[in-house]
């Protein structure tokens, strides 16, 4: 009779952890997403003493592009092994300028901790999880998406018609708020999946999932 009483025991205790752990994911996604939308409804604030509008843009885009990695899964072969990190890389010029290190110092994706790379060249793009190319790179951006062809890399940028051009994200702004839209399809060829809900908050979804 004890034997069956502590067997009953250890099964609830089975499941209540298994329910906490189904209540924990479920309030980590929910919090992750209300953070989006406030990043999303965030206005780029008017300057303010010894800040630049450019400045403000920037540190709105970084959290962006934090966020967007919790709503996109990579393949397990996107890296080389379970601990290793997930990199962000810029092409060219910083046009964070040292402020996506700053945003991303201390984070994690996951159980993954963060690194911050700032390419020179295209050939250098393989090893990258998002790949953010500034509108100071788009004469040479096509290159730079063909480099990173059949690669699990998402490709963000913010010049116009990044995302009609091949990208898989394009920043815009309008009413001074940072807006996006997602090219589903070249997501898709990169063998990556995006949440519904990433595409709920975007601006336009441009193509339609191989699942439909």
């Amino acid at each position: 009779m004890q034997g069956c009483t502590t067997a009953k025991m250890l099964d609830l205790e089975g499941r209540n952890r298994s329910s906490s752990c189904r209540v924990a994911k479920a309030t980590l996604g929910r919090r992750s997403r209300l953070a989006l939308v406030v990043v999303v409804l965030i206005t780029i604030p008017s300057p303010a003493c010894g800040q630049s509008k450019v400045s403000g843009e920037y540190e709105v885009k970084a959290a962006f592009l934090f966020h967007f990695a919790q709503f996109v899964e990579w393949p397990s072969e996107a890296f080389q092994n379970p601990a290793s990190p997930f990199i962000y890389c810029t092409i060219g010029e910083d046009p964070f300028r040292g402020e996506l290190d700053q945003s991303l110092r201390g984070k994690n994706i996951g159980a993954r901790t963060i690194e911050v790379r700032h390419i020179k060249q295209a050939q250098e793009v393989h090893g990258c999880q998002i790949l953010f190319i500034g509108a100071g790179e788009r004469k040479r951006s096509g290159e730079v998406m063909a480099t990173a062809v059949g690669h699990a890399i998402l490709t963000v940028g913010e010049s116009e018609g990044f995302a009609q051009e091949g990208g898989m994200i394009g920043f815009s702004l309008e009413e001074n708020k940072i807006r996006f839209e997602i090219n589903l399809e070249a997501v898709e060829r990169a063998n990556l999946r995006v949440s519904a809900r990433l595409l709920a908050l975007a601006k336009t979804v441009l193509g339609t999932s191989r699942g439909n």
